[in-house]
């Protein structure tokens, strides 16, 4: 495989371990990569939705019952923003709240998303605490075979990039708590509140710009709509994760589904099959 030149995704066999959405997108030619955090390589956070979504439930009925179209609403919504700033989403809370004008004391979005965090964190901390520092404990709140992809991507001189919509301080604590901040050195690009620079839109086109090569030599990885959308409008090589976060592989279907609704080229539930896909995307 590795001599063999594999101009389109059409041309390989077929792998019981990756799924082919887009036949005609060219391979062999990846020089950088930009992973999504959280659900991609860390499942730290896993089960973010089920504080996200009872939260927003809570801050846009107040002590009102729910009915069923704002639960459905809320949920197609969170479903649809996996992977964007957590201010933005806390933005179209604060929104939803006055819209319903359910709720006695509405608050800001940096309100909204301080609560959240408190929420969230706790969970996330108590992982963290119970980690004993050796690799095992640490690959066991990572992805299946993550790591070791990442170490090969970089052993084929890819320069790669990580990118969340969490903020940067917990973002990248937490990638260090891993082991894994050393592969991406300086190119770590968590949210901050103050600019919007640092958006994943906005890296995938800093990289093209910085490096001026032709998008299908940039992968982005990833396993919510946001950065596999981004990723298509530039060209770029799509790769979706569609791992269940619980097991950290095997398929979530329902990350499959706004997989290929956001334009994935192609769909994995780990990265077990490291060196097999690495031939596939860096036969340079």
């Amino acid at each position: 495989m590795n001599s063999e030149f594999i101009p389109t995704a059409a041309d390989l066999p077929l792998f019981p371990w990756m799924e082919v959405i887009n036949p005609s997108v060219r391979l062999g030619r990846v020089r950088h990569a930009l992973f999504d955090f959280d659900g991609t390589i860390s499942v730290i956070r896993q089960g973010w939705e089920r504080i996200m979504i009872p939260l927003m439930m809570e801050m846009i009925c107040d002590r009102h019952p729910p009915t069923a179209d704002i639960e459905n609403e809320v949920a197609d919504y969170v479903d649809r923003s996996t992977g964007i700033l957590t201010i933005k989403q806390m933005e179209w809370l604060q929104q939803a709240v006055l819209r319903h004008g359910l709720a006695q004391d509405p608050q800001t979005a940096a309100e909204y998303k301080r609560i959240y965090n408190e929420r969230l964190l706790r969970p996330v901390r108590k992982r963290l605490d119970e980690m004993d520092g050796s690799l095992a404990a640490r690959d066991s709140l990572m992805i299946a075979g993550v790591r070791t992809f990442l170490q090969d991507l970089r052993s084929r001189g890819v320069t790669l990039y990580l990118a969340s919509g969490t903020d940067h301080i917990y973002m990248e604590a937490e990638a260090r708590a891993l082991g894994v901040a050393e592969f991406f050195g300086t190119h770590i690009y968590g949210a901050r509140d103050d600019t919007e620079a640092y958006t994943k839109e906005r890296i995938i086109q800093y990289i093209l710009d910085q490096n001026a090569f032709q998008g299908d030599e940039l992968l982005v990885v990833g396993d919510g709509p946001v950065e596999i959308r981004h990723a298509k409008a530039r060209n770029a090589l799509a790769l979706g994760v569609s791992a269940d976060e619980e097991r950290r592989q095997d398929l979530d279907p329902r990350k499959r589904r706004r997989l290929l609704t956001a334009g994935a080229d192609l769909i994995v539930t780990d990265f077990l099959h490291s060196a097999e896909l690495l031939d596939l995307l860096c036969q340079w």
